[in-house]
């Protein structure tokens, strides 16, 4: 059931249409940056059209985001949120409001210090919530399904250290621009 729900939005997905060049005359750093870029978008665009099937055609994948990082659990302050997210408080506020105008967030001013505003779902934002949280669930059980334990184990491994790699890598340009430049060239030579 869950491979089928997967599948029928991969059958219906304009992307999966475009022709299939193969792998062969690709070399290996090709090939991996082809497969990244690819799954990126890919699956981006899966989750936006199981979204809209879902009932949801007015929420982009930004919203989704959004809604994802304020979560079910206590209310959350818009730097909260933003920091979560890695973007600005003022890029945030923006979505905010369209998210608040259609009804899937509340905002409240603390008891304590009337400045500070925390953010909520509402019953609409929960339920988008939970349609989101039971896709990844669905896409996850469905890429488990024809996987032997030792399958799963080096796909969460090998997963794991790529998204180290990408964190790291992020944390580095945060912390000194250049550096970020030189590691990019290593590996530019090491690829070649």
């Amino acid at each position: 059931m869950i491979k089928s729900a997967i599948n029928g939005y991969i059958s219906s997905a304009i992307i999966y249409k475009r022709p299939f060049y193969g792998y062969g005359k690709m070399n290996g750093y090709e090939r991996l940056n082809d497969i990244l870029v690819n799954l990126f978008r890919d699956i981006l665009y899966l989750e936006e059209e199981a979204m809209k099937r879902s009932g949801y055609k007015d929420l982009s994948m930004n919203d989704w985001h959004i809604i994802d990082a304020i979560g079910d659990a206590e209310p959350k302050t818009m730097s909260e949120i933003a920091s979560e997210l890695s973007i600005t408080v003022g890029s945030l506020s923006i979505s905010m409001n369209g998210l608040y105008k259609k009804g899937f967030v509340e905002r409240k001013r603390g008891e304590k210090d009337r400045r500070r505003v925390y953010i909520s779902l509402t019953e609409k934002g929960d339920q988008a919530f939970k349609a989101h949280r039971k896709f990844h669930r669905d896409m996850i059980e469905a890429v488990r399904e024809d996987q032997s334990d030792s399958e799963y184990k080096a796909l969460v491994s090998s997963l794991t250290k790529l998204a180290d790699f990408f964190r790291s890598f992020g944390q580095v340009k945060k912390d000194d621009p250049s550096a970020g430049d030189k590691a990019g060239e290593e590996e530019e030579k090491t690829a070649e």
